[in-house]
């Protein structure tokens, strides 16, 4: 069974975001990083201080199979990129949680409404 924090909010497509103040860390799942095996390579489409949408595309996850993208659960202003990923993607496979993608200063906290908490995702994982 994969791994789910308490705490995140979780989206259907399988990214989570924890909440600091303003901010949000939006990363992939333990269950996403399982199910895509091994990441090859992350392309982050968005740069600092470029605006993102609920269900925007911000990037593309690359593995040996297939290409799948990365949609933001929540909307707003992305202040930072994880560049720690760039070159070692395969961080994700050791704690996705603990590897977060971008840093978005968040426009709207009622967004957060819209997505799951962690036992509404575990039941989701079941599916």
């Amino acid at each position: 069974m994969a791994k789910v924090l308490e705490g995140l909010y979780y989206s259907e497509s399988h990214e989570y975001v924890r909440v600091e103040g303003e901010f949000g860390y939006i990363g992939i799942t333990d269950y996403a990083q399982h199910a895509l095996g091994n990441v090859t390579y992350i392309d982050i489409e968005k740069e600092e201080e470029e605006e993102v949408e609920v269900g925007e595309e911000f990037g593309v996850l690359e593995t040996q199979k297939s290409a799948e993208p990365l949609f933001s659960p929540v909307s707003g202003t992305v202040v930072e990129v994880n560049e720690v990923l760039d070159g070692h993607p395969e961080l994700l496979h050791e704690d996705a949680y603990a590897h977060w993608i971008i840093k978005v200063e968040l426009t709207d906290k009622t967004e957060l409404d819209q997505l799951m908490d962690a036992e509404a995702y575990q039941e989701h994982c079941k599916e």
